[in-house]
């Protein structure tokens, strides 16, 4: 009977070591999260202004932007790029009429293409921020972190004229002191709901076939333009979604009327 027990006890152990670590691998481990509906019904506080006191936000959703407050709204979303396969995707969304938002790493990316980064501002889509090397945030010393997100919006605002506002932790992996780094950097941290684990297939019909059954209302989609089956899975993903009603926004737009916040942790 005792060993029964300590069987049992052996087992429930290794699955709460399982699902802690599948928390931390998602970023979702001892951290608030904000999700897009109450980012979007419950907008941050205006700054007191020459009319004298504090109150709610009144900003409306942008003219010719999706009221995602209205609409079924979805936010595609890649990361680790640009790349090689970065100028096919873009024309695939030009094509599409579909606004993407691209976490971009700085170091063979950034620097090895100027031009795409550029287009990709020039062409409509959100330039966000996925750090200089991939390194994982939370093994990093305090100044380490804040090269790592800076040197990114150093590179982003001189290529475009604009630095990026956010901002996705490698790996999802955050905590608090990153989150108060990221406060003071000026940036707010995407996570996502829906992977395709791209980075461990080349077959386009997988990648696709997973978006679809976990892509939900408010859903953040992360994919990797740096893979090889991922670029040939968007036309199909896009097709089927647009099929399904959905609409496709960039993150601040899926957001809005509320804005990103510094510090602040979106996951839906």
């Amino acid at each position: 009977m005792i060993k029964g027990i300590r069987t049992r006890a052996t087992a429930s152990l290794s699955l709460l070591t399982a699902v802690a670590a599948t928390l931390a691998l998602s970023g979702c481990a001892e951290v608030d999260t904000t999700s897009p509906a109450d980012a979007r019904n419950h907008p941050a506080p205006q700054a007191a202004g020459k009319g004298g006191a504090k109150g709610t936000s009144k900003a409306a959703v942008a003219s010719g932007h999706p009221d995602c407050r209205e609409e079924k709204c979805v936010a595609l979303t890649f990361d680790a790029g640009p790349s090689a396969n970065t100028p096919r995707l873009l024309d695939i969304l030009k094509d599409e009429k579909v606004p993407a938002t691209f976490f971009l790493l700085g170091k063979k990316h950034i620097t090895k293409h100027p031009d795409l980064v550029r287009r990709i501002a020039d062409e409509g889509h959100e330039v966000a921020n996925h750090t200089w090397s991939h390194g994982i945030l939370t093994d990093l010393k305090d100044d380490e972190v804040r090269e790592e997100i800076s040197r990114v919006q150093r590179s982003v605002e001189k290529l475009t004229g604009t630095e990026p506002t956010l901002m996705r932790p490698p790996q999802g992996r955050t905590d608090e002191n990153i989150t108060k780094i990221c406060e003071d950097l000026g940036v707010s941290q995407v996570l996502w709901s829906v992977t395709a684990k791209d980075y461990r297939t080349t077959d386009s019909a997988l990648i696709k076939k997973r978006v679809l059954e976990q892509t939900d209302r408010d859903g953040i989609i992360l994919l990797h333009d740096i893979y090889k089956g991922t670029v040939p899975a968007v036309p199909g993903i896009i097709k089927a979604l647009k099929k399904k009603g959905y609409t496709f926004v960039t993150v601040p737009d899926l957001l809005a009327p509320g804005a990103p916040e510094p510090g602040k942790i979106y996951r839906p």
